[in-house]
């Protein structure tokens, strides 16, 4: 059964209010979609989820589940797994957290969506 073996800890990244946090543990999750462990470093920084503050969007999908936008952000920059299962392991995740499975299937069907256009794109810098 997957799970997160560890609490999400972090702080901001910058000083600023732009939305980026850097994990001050490591965020350890059990997946059985990507069938791995997968270790989220201390160091590593993250925007959450990135969710246009549109307000019918952010409403519908923002702010929810951190821990699983923190390890798809991770994916998508390490890219120890093929897109579609780092995005099949955001909804994987989302469940574990408990997000309601109408806003899982939201969240999905916006990264499968839009989410090529950040695959291939560099780590977030601070």
């Amino acid at each position: 059964m997957s799970k997160f073996l560890t609490s999400l800890v972090m702080e901001n990244a910058t000083d600023r209010d732009d939305g980026k946090w850097r994990l001050t543990q490591p965020l350890i999750y059990d997946s059985d979609v990507a069938k791995q462990v997968i270790v989220v470093p201390t160091g590593f920084v993250t925007d959450l989820a990135s969710v246009p503050r549109v307000p019918i969007a952010y409403m519908l999908a923002g702010g929810t589940s951190n821990e699983a936008a923190v390890v798809h952000d991770y994916l998508y920059t390490e890219h120890t797994v093929d897109r579609a299962t780092a995005d099949a392991v955001l909804k994987e995740a989302s469940a574990v957290t408990g997000v309601p499975a109408w806003r899982r299937a939201i969240m999905w069907a916006a990264v499968r969506a839009f989410g090529a256009s950040h695959w291939d794109s560099k780590p977030i810098s601070v």
